[in-house]
């Protein structure tokens, strides 16, 4: 996926313009859907958050700053901010009331949709498993550069630090992982 031209950088616009959100979306639902499968194991979870990233976006892209960094870095940081602020709910749900609640309906070939994607993660989300030993900002940045295809600056643009911050980050973070990884299988689980 390719950030858009020079002209079409500000998207400040997209929370007041259909036409323009219309573009936003479709140029970047696939990317999207596929960051929170990594992320989620539930097709009517992962569907609603997804939507749930679009609707920040709506509500905070009056907020975007082109000169903080690029729309991708941004609109990752969004979503990374939204399946945070959801796994909060869900777990002061469980602690209220012991379940998860308000799920949509989805149609057959909606779930199937869904499942097919999630099935396509699933590699990804044991890598991902097995960076939960490493820490929650070392883990974030590896996974905003290596798994969603960010550059550094990017990532630092949706992790709020500096470009400097995290290459030095990175580069402790890749010794970490490739200790995490050398690991046999079965001290992963």
């Amino acid at each position: 996926m390719n950030d858009p031209s020079p002209a079409e950088d500000d998207i400040r616009g997209i929370g007041v313009d259909p036409v323009a959100f219309a573009v936003f979306y479709r140029r970047h639902v696939e990317a999207v859907g596929r960051f929170v499968a990594r992320r989620v194991d539930d097709p009517h979870l992962a569907a609603d958050l997804t939507a749930d990233v679009f609707l920040a976006v709506i509500e905070s892209a009056a907020g975007y700053r082109p000169d903080r960094g690029s729309q991708i870095g941004w609109l990752y940081g969004v979503a990374r901010n939204v399946i945070g602020d959801e796994r909060r709910r869900a777990a002061q749900r469980l602690r209220v009331t012991g379940r998860l609640a308000g799920r949509r309906d989805l149609g057959p070939d909606d779930i199937a949709r869904i499942e097919e994607r999630i099935d396509a993660e699933s590699a990804a989300r044991r890598t991902h498993r097995a960076l939960r030993e490493l820490p929650e900002d070392t883990r974030t940045l590896v996974e905003l550069v290596a798994v969603d295809g960010l550059t550094v600056a990017d990532a630092a643009t949706a992790l709020g630090i500096s470009p400097v911050a995290a290459r030095v980050r990175l580069h402790r973070a890749r010794r970490l992982v490739r200790a995490v990884l050398a690991r046999p299988a079965t001290t992963l689980a």
